[in-house]
């Protein structure tokens, strides 16, 4: 065959694969490039003082900077074994059962109620706001049989009332929120550990926007299983659920007659690749960079000592609502004894528009003030105090905020 016949023969095949490609499963067409992305992430610095995330401490975020090592490498594990050895002394526990799980406060919530909640199971929720909400539906998507201890927005729930249902229904287990942030209250424990050994039930406990800003002794309070955020009172980025559990949440769960119905958050398989068996076997990839950052955030909580981090903070609630107060302002809460440090809710006066002053306090000052959540909506500003955030010229500076921006509106109570 002459080799112009050959070439024509070539040309028709390449001809015929064009035209038939698509029905093979082929992609056939050009690249579209008009929503490319191209050059350097442009964020801007702002001060978060709403509740949460809080602002990063610097130190913190520059971990995450750091070489990226491979989530079984020997280097890596070790900093996974000092996460766990930080985390027990910020929970006040000698429990070996500590890690973080991969994800938000969320990840967290569902490892435990997925977890700790085997089908049929009662389950008595103390629900002071959204997070009473959710884990009252996550609850009964694992199949739980629920009472719903719901009080109103701005109150905790009563001892008595917790006494009553728990000696009445002997649950296997009680859920409460330390630091309800979407209403702005702080729900003491006290007693409740005992109570829930007497009867019974495992004790979980909420501290996304607590831990790390409030008193927490998971030992001496007799709390089974505690998971919160990183991003709060601890000063790290979103991404990670400090844990903990005590030997009696995981002797419930190792002997769970069904095996947790969720892979990802099964806390025997996340436990054992953190060490919790005294092996390492392969369960997900690790939040490398993460885990950097809450290594730091630990030790950080180390340095400064959780008594004096929980005084800076109590001292920052106290003078935020000496300068509210001078203005006329009110706290949504109306027992100082609930009033959480962590996340302040103020009441919005009537005739201020709440969303106005927000929005002012960001255009002139940078700073985030929040609304409320929930039950809380369209009835309060919320101020956080967290962490790296707990400062006195952060505290200021919302003052200065909140003065201009309700001097705007025509505020005469100054």
């Amino acid at each position: 065959m002459r080799v112009a016949s050959v070439l024509e023969s070539i040309s028709a095949g390449i001809r015929c694969f064009a035209s038939h490609a698509g029905r093979a499963g082929e992609v056939v067409g050009s690249v579209d490039k008009k929503h490319t992305i191209s050059g350097v992430i442009n964020v801007p610095q702002r001060i978060l003082m709403g509740p949460g995330p809080a602002n990063a401490h610097p130190r913190i975020l520059a971990a995450q900077a750091l070489p990226l090592l491979g989530h079984m490498h020997p280097p890596f594990l070790a900093i996974m074994d000092e996460i766990k050895s930080g985390l027990k002394y910020t929970f006040q526990t000698d429990s070996p059962y500590t890690l973080m799980v991969s994800g938000t406060g969320h990840a967290g919530m569902e490892a435990c109620i997925s977890n700790l909640v085997e089908p049929g199971d009662k389950v008595v929720v103390g629900n002071a706001g959204i997070w009473g909400e959710r884990v009252v539906e996550m609850s009964k998507r694992f199949r739980g049989e629920v009472t719903d201890l719901k009080v109103p927005a701005g109150q905790t729930v009563p001892y008595e009332l917790l006494k009553q249902t728990l000696e009445q229904q002997k649950p296997a287990l009680l859920f409460l929120c330390q630091g309800e942030s979407s209403t702005g209250t702080h729900q003491n424990l006290t007693g409740l550990g005992e109570l829930c050994k007497k009867t019974g039930a495992l004790l979980l406990v909420d501290t996304v926007c607590s831990l790390g800003g409030v008193p927490m002794f998971a030992d001496a309070w007799g709390v089974d299983a505690i998971y919160s955020g990183s991003q709060k009172c601890l000063s790290a980025p979103p991404g990670g659920a400090p844990l903990f559990l005590s030997p009696r949440a995981m002797e419930k769960i190792q002997r769970r007659k069904t095996p947790p119905a969720t892979y990802n958050l099964d806390l025997n398989l996340i436990g054992d690749y953190w060490g919790w068996f005294g092996k390492r076997s392969y369960h997900h990839t690790g939040m490398v960079s993460t885990c950097y950052a809450m290594r730091e955030a630990l030790a950080l909580v180390n340095e400064e000592g959780l008594e004096s981090m929980w005084s800076r903070h109590k001292e920052l609630h106290h003078r935020l609502w000496d300068g509210l107060h001078s203005m006329g302002l009110k706290s949504f809460i109306e027992k100082d004894e609930d009033r959480l440090i962590t996340v302040n809710t103020i009441k919005v006066p009537e005739g201020i528009d709440w969303a106005a002053l927000i929005k002012n306090a960001m255009d002139e000052y940078n700073v985030e003030i929040a609304g409320g959540l929930g039950p809380s909506a369209g009835k309060v500003w919320r101020v956080g105090i967290m962490g790296y955030n707990a400062r006195p010229a952060n505290i200021e500076l919302v003052l200065t905020a909140f003065k201009d921006g309700l001097k705007k509106q025509g505020w005469k109570k100054f």
